[in-house]
């Protein structure tokens, strides 16, 4: 039997994908760290099935014993959130950077067939974009004094609009935060060892992820688990910017299928995928979508007007190269999978009071990262 070890495998991609494994005939192993920001709920279990290890991903010598017999690596373990990534700097990096470091080193001692590390649609900044004449821009980048007047959607060189397209893997990276510094070494140090090392290895460039099971408590998690929060304390959602930036909506299970399919496809190895459902949405219309489902829609959503450091205003996913070497479809949409989600928020242990979207605000413009 396969065996699979899945870092930060208790968070709550690491339960979908360990649900998907196990589904499929393999013996998985959960290494976690059970940080409280991320597990203080308990509100989701992971499979009974599953081996749980508790360990941080520095603390080599646990990870070696987690990594005894394995065939197969899906690396998860993460702190995530831009707005947080850029004043707790040194947790972001040493926890991503090192901790992936760490694992690489486990692995080159007790060598594995497969790995498979999560990345982050983070790492391209802001997505495609194509002026008047259909012609792509792929480093465009906002102005502070533009954004503090209130221009939002980037310009070309020229101060020509411009439209959003879909981005693919071959659009250069653009970091913009802190966050994608750290995913885009955690993908690039994967990558690098599996060539060197001759270790199959695939990343995942994860676009937003969504599902029963996100973090309620975690005002650093998705942004339909932030929403949620708010309206079940009725509260209205709060957006920054006008509400009108783009994002890619992708569902936890369809990204659990897609982490099992680099695991079978070896032509993947060597490869950045792009794992979204290829549909975008605007950051308004997910917010009313939401209050829709959950029976207020009454609270629509508060639009502030202001802008954090790092954001970026449209990034979506162009998931042709996932469809061609994964043969992957997403299967859920956004519109037509709230439900599920909703009856988790309403069945969350006490559900309402949860919402700390208002302290990462004070945080934030303590710092001067919100103008």
């Amino acid at each position: 039997m396969v065996k699979t070890l899945v870092t930060g495998g208790c968070g709550f991609i690491g339960r979908q994908v360990a649900a998907e494994l196990l589904s499929r005939g393999r013996k998985v192993i959960l290494y976690d760290a059970m940080i409280e920001q991320v597990h203080g709920d308990a509100a989701a279990e992971p499979p009974a099935e599953a081996e749980v290890v508790k360990g941080d991903m520095r603390d080599i010598d646990t990870l070696r014993a987690a990594l005894k017999g394995v065939d197969e690596v899906v690396h998860l373990a993460a702190e995530v959130g831009v707005g947080q990534s850029m004043y707790e700097i040194a947790r972001y990096v040493s926890a991503n950077d090192l901790g992936t470091a760490v694992l690489l080193e486990a692995i080159a001692a007790d060598p594995v067939r497969r790995l498979v590390v999560a990345s982050s649609m983070s790492v391209y900044g802001e997505g495609y974009y194509a002026d008047a004449d259909g012609q792509l821009h792929e480093r465009v980048r906002r102005r502070t004094a533009d954004l503090k007047e209130g221009k939002w959607e980037p310009q070309g060189p020229d101060g020509a609009a411009l439209t959003p397209r879909p981005t693919t893997e071959d659009k250069r990276v653009d970091l913009a935060s802190i966050y994608a510094l750290t995913k885009y070494q955690q993908e690039q140090a994967c990558l690098i060892f599996g060539e060197a090392y001759n270790v199959p290895t695939t990343a995942l460039r994860l676009f937003n992820v969504f599902g029963a099971g996100q973090a309620l408590s975690n005002p650093y998690t998705g942004v339909l688990a932030n929403f949620a929060s708010r309206l079940a304390a009725g509260q209205r959602p709060t957006i920054f910017e006008d509400g009108q930036q783009k994002r890619d909506f992708v569902h936890v299970n369809d990204v659990a299928r897609a982490f099992a399919l680099a695991l079978e496809h070896d032509e993947a190895a060597g490869h950045v995928i792009n794992v979204g459902s290829g549909n975008s949405y605007t950051v308004v219309q997910v917010a009313e979508l939401l209050a829709e489902a959950m029976g207020c829609p009454e609270l629509g959503p508060e639009v502030l007007g202001k802008f954090r450091s790092g954001d970026i205003r449209n990034c979506f996913a162009d998931i042709s190269k996932a469809q061609d070497l994964l043969g992957f479809a997403p299967e859920q949409r956004l519109e037509d999978s709230l439900g599920p989600f909703v009856e988790w928020v309403r069945n969350a242990p006490d559900t309402g009071k949860k919402d700390r979207g208002d302290e990462m605000r004070r945080q934030l413009e303590a710092r001067g990262l919100v103008s």
